[in-house]
């Protein structure tokens, strides 16, 4: 079943699936890692048995640091926009495809998480998080709407007058004060400590009684995806409007040459 996936490294103990990130040591959503996120949670549908999925990074230092800035920049000067589109349809089934996992989804977060990382924490059903590691989605910084979750759940977790400061932004916030808002679940002091947390509760839930914490799921989540049909499209619009954009360019080039962006607004 899980043959077709190189990219990320899939282990199982007992009824729980741990998806790991495997690109360290940021754990950056190469195009293959990108794509495979868009089809493993459909897969574990059809899974009889798996219960409760966990997904993570590779190493302590990201549990993902979102998209490769110095891989955006050869794009858009080689003018590869099909990239660009196939990246757009991934992002979507990555976004729908996690709110339509009927089994419990855990974030380990072990590290930072930066752009599409924090949408992949953010959207899980738990989040653990060690407290030192940042979260942020980044997308302004580099020229980009935050299209690919950031805008829609976000709100929803911390309210707008929250996610307005941090997604105007940018700016980072440390597990600690992400768990403190709501961000997420809870903040760990360390390693051991977050796999401590991740484990007992995948264990509680593994051995729970799964067609209720099943249906129970799905319910809440109906009403997060009858809103996301009303802004996806129009997110991920947004985002390629902005790709298309000079400040974009000028963002990743800046970071590319290892200097301050100079944004025009064009």
């Amino acid at each position: 079943m899980y043959d077709s996936f190189k990219s990320l490294k899939l282990d199982k103990r007992g009824k729980i699936l741990t998806i790991t990130l495997d690109n360290p040591p940021l754990n950056a959503n190469e195009p293959g890692m990108h794509g495979e996120l868009a089809r493993i949670f459909h897969v574990i549908n059809h899974d009889p048995d798996t219960a409760v999925v966990i997904i993570t990074g590779a190493g302590e230092k990201a549990f993902s640091a979102g998209g490769d800035i110095k891989n955006m920049a050869a794009r858009i000067e080689r003018g590869e926009h099909e990239d660009w589109i196939r990246g757009n349809r991934e992002a979507k089934e990555i976004i729908y495809s996690m709110l339509r996992l009927e089994k419990p989804l855990i974030a380990r977060v072990n590290g930072h998480a930066m752009g599409l990382g924090a949408s992949l924490a953010v959207m899980a059903d738990f989040s653990y998080m060690v407290e030192h590691a940042q979260i942020a989605d980044t997308h302004v910084k580099v020229g980009l709407a935050a299209g690919d979750g950031g805008a829609f759940m976000w709100p929803m977790l911390i309210g707008f007058t929250n996610a307005r400061r941090y997604l105007l932004t940018g700016d980072a916030m440390t597990g600690a004060e992400a768990a403190q808002i709501g961000l997420i679940t809870q903040a760990v002091a360390d390693i051991p400590n977050l796999d401590r947390a991740v484990n007992e509760m995948a264990d509680r839930l593994a051995n729970g009684a799964t067609l209720a914490i099943n249906t129970t799921k799905a319910a809440i989540n109906l009403l997060l995806r009858r809103m996301l049909d009303g802004v996806m499209e129009a997110h991920l619009g947004a985002e390629t409007y902005t790709y298309l954009s000079k400040d974009h360019y000028e963002a990743v080039t800046a970071f590319r040459d290892k200097r301050v962006p100079i944004f025009t607004g064009r």
